[in-house]
């Protein structure tokens, strides 16, 4: 038998690893097959700023109900990413949810595991990112069914905008909505467009694939388009302290210095304008 040379105790040296820059947690749905992607779209052109992912159990079939259950599972979710250890910034990555749940309650829940991180989610994302494009009559594209689909134009006009047109796809399955192919996109969100005069295009869901097609919307509609994660992306990036401007994802990135208070509070961010499902009646 060869004896074995073992060496223990080798002396090493850190340094801040793949997260030099920021560090970036994302609470995502386990139905959810597009955010994660969109955000790495955006994260590949920034060296240095990492992003940690966890899966909150949810339904796939989404309702206000299966919605709301999310709630009990935000906690323990995110004492899942990283346990131990900061991050500079927590995302929720569901906009419906979100506003079921309510801003406030839902930052309540993630930092009770994660105190004093900040965290985002996409409907107050898209408020911020209102105001940041100066949109203030919103046409809102979701693939929703009708009775969520109340709640969101509540929860938007509730916070001082106008919704003049709302369009949607009445789909309510997350795994379905996540294979709407660019082109049905593209089209619904020009119909939008066209029907009545509207600042800017909001397209809600994160299962959504629509990053890489604002650039180009935007050039052919001569105004503003976001979409949860777009808006989710650009404030978590700021909360972190990242201000790169960025090309081919829109206005929204091409700018360091574009508007943006992020410091404002989530109760700031529409926690008193927590909707309710539209009843059936």
């Amino acid at each position: 038998m060869t004896d074995t040379i073992v060496l223990e105790h080798l002396p090493f040296e850190t340094d801040a690893g793949i997260s030099s820059r920021a560090r970036l947690g994302l609470i995502a749905l386990a139905s959810d097959y597009t955010v994660e992607h969109e955000f790495q779209l955006i994260l590949r052109h920034l060296p240095g700023v990492a992003l940690h992912v966890a899966r909150i159990p949810n339904s796939p079939h989404i309702t206000p109900e299966s919605l709301a259950a999310m709630e009990a599972h935000l906690t323990g979710t995110a004492e899942t990413l990283l346990p131990g250890d900061t991050l500079d910034t927590i995302a929720y990555g569901c906009t419906s949810a979100s506003m079921v749940i309510g801003p406030e309650r839902v930052a309540e829940l993630v930092q009770a595991a994660k105190p004093g991180t900040p965290v985002v989610n996409p409907i107050s994302s898209a408020l911020l990112t209102f105001d940041a494009l100066g949109i203030q009559r919103v046409g809102v594209l979701t693939p929703y069914t009708a009775d969520v689909n109340a709640g969101i134009q509540r929860f938007i006009e509730a916070a001082g905008y106008t919704v003049p047109a709302f369009a949607s796809f009445n789909e309510p399955s997350d795994t379905v909505v996540a294979a709407i192919t660019p082109d049905s996109l593209r089209s619904a969100v020009h119909k939008l467009a066209d029907c009545t005069p509207v600042d800017g295009i909001f397209v809600s869901c994160t299962s959504i694939r629509l990053l890489e097609q604002i650039e180009s919307l935007e050039d052919e509609l001569a105004m503003p388009v976001t979409s949860s994660n777009h808006a989710l992306i650009w404030q978590t990036l700021r909360q972190a302290g990242v201000h790169d401007p960025l090309a081919d994802f829109g206005r929204l990135f091409r700018s360091a210095e574009l508007g943006i208070e992020v410091a404002r509070t989530p109760k700031d961010l529409g926690s008193n304008l927590t909707a309710k499902p539209a009843s059936n009646e």
